[in-house]
């Protein structure tokens, strides 16, 4: 792999750091990018009123109780992780430790604040090291329920938290609402339940930690890949408000993302500067998920031809595979979309307009206290990279300097937008390494 290329924020007179120190050639295989016993350790802490409240009701909820855990596998030395991860495609150079997984099903809230519960992968490196870093992965759109980390070994959706458990650190991975065992239909981009489903995931997390004879340190690595790393910045947001009463942000890493969905990611998908099959799918996607939310269609046939019109919302239920979702759609978005399709998507209004807000406000409208870095490839065909120039400079006007690391021409199964996971990876791994032992 090339050498990574730090590009830092622009020059600013706030430009002081307020911290310290895919779905096309993959998804037939797993996945689309935007798109696989010691007691805890306490240490008092005060908690402002309003988030001790909110954390009382989150309790009372049940939010983040622990439902089930079961053993999915053991890569028992560093050499059967790093030939899993070698297989995956994902660099293993940071490897030291063998490791076991586990599926955690938890209780959460879904959209509208009910309960309901989702289910993620947590793997843990085989140490006699009883305290533990958390690092938490947020995965890329998958249209598979199966296309979630806790469902499939190894592999491109699970191998990034395998790979940080190899490196010393508890891998933590949500699979998202209506993902991996979770009821229902998975809200895709919705920043809220992203958000809620990541940080319950962390307190099962926690919860189950000490029957394996280890426990979670408060502070927390948070990363996350294209649809993830909108979520991994929703989960910062969420760490730096003090959302929860025991983790805190250590740092943030997210890679590929769309955060800026509605002013860069949608007009480049409309002015056909994406992949052509990608651009299909994640419209489709769009209008899809956030009619199920927001209610901005009446009908299917308002925003879809015909034939697909009658076929491209059962596409996206969780039970059809991603190669199912290749066949039954149309090779261009003139073939997909009516005229008011296309217009909802290009100028949002009413309740489009509002949720692409919400979905925009991930890098606008926070400043966070800890090291961040977003990672990019030039050339993506998925996320445009205008998304991450978009964050950088709005974290830049909150007083931020994030830089960004192109990681160069990272190719994987054809699609640098998935390459820029795997590339991501291992620097990710490595920078968060850093951090611990500093």
């Amino acid at each position: 792999m090339e050498e990574l290329v730090v590009i830092p924020a622009s020059p600013s007179s706030r430009s002081e750091t307020r911290y310290r120190g895919g779905l096309r050639a993959a998804v037939a295989a797993v996945c689309c990018g935007l798109l696989l016993s010691g007691p805890a350790v306490a240490i008092a802490t005060t908690v402002p009123a309003a988030h001790a409240q909110t954390q009382a009701r989150h309790e009372e909820q049940g939010r983040g109780s622990l439902v089930s855990a079961e053993k999915l596998y053991t890569l028992a030395t560093p050499q059967a992780v790093t030939a899993e991860l070698g297989a995956a495609g994902f660099e293993n150079d940071a490897v030291r430790y063998g490791v076991v997984a586990y599926r955690l099903v938890y209780r959460t809230v879904d959209p509208y604040g009910r309960l309901t519960t989702a289910s993620g992968l947590f793997v843990l490196p085989l140490t006699s090291e009883g305290r533990l870093q958390a690092v938490s992965f947020a995965h890329g759109t998958g249209s598979h329920k199966d296309d979630s980390p806790s469902m499939r070994r190894g592999g491109f959706v699970s191998a990034p938290v395998i790979a940080h458990a190899a490196a010393g650190a508890a891998g933590v991975a949500p699979d998202y609402l209506g993902m991996g065992t979770g009821p229902g239909l998975h809200p895709w981009m919705d920043i809220g339940s992203e958000t809620t489903a990541s940080l319950d995931m962390l307190r099962a997390a926690r919860a189950f930690a000490p029957r394996t004879g280890h426990a979670l340190e408060r502070e927390v690595m948070v990363t996350g890949f294209s649809q993830g790393a909108s979520a991994a910045l929703g989960l910062g947001r969420a760490l730096d408000a003090g959302e929860d009463h025991w983790f805190r942000m250590g740092a943030l890493a997210p890679v590929s993302g769309a955060y800026d969905f509605g002013g860069a990611e949608l007009p480049a998908l409309l002015e056909g500067r994406l992949e052509p099959k990608s651009s299909v799918l994640y419209a489709a996607y769009t209008l899809v998920a956030f009619n199920r939310l927001h209610h901005i269609y009446d009908s299917p046939g308002e925003v879809f031809r015909a034939p697909y019109d009658s076929t491209v919302e059962a596409l996206f239920d969780g039970a059809h595979t991603g190669e199912q979702l290749m066949r039954g759609t149309p090779g261009a978005l003139d073939e997909l979309l009516t005229e008011h399709g296309r217009e909802l998507l290009a100028h949002p209004a009413g309740q489009m307009a509002a949720a692409l807000r919400t979905t925009d406000a991930v890098c606008t409208d926070w400043a966070p206290r800890t090291p961040v870095r977003l990672y990019m490839a030039s050339g993506d065909e998925q996320a445009v990279t205008a998304n991450t120039a978009h964050c950088q400079a709005a974290l830049l006007r909150n007083g931020v300097a994030a830089p960004v690391a192109d990681l160069g021409d990272v190719d994987y199964h054809g699609s640098r937008h998935l390459g820029s996971n795997v590339a991501a990876t291992s620097a990710i791994v490595r920078w968060f390494s850093e951090l611990r032992r500093q």
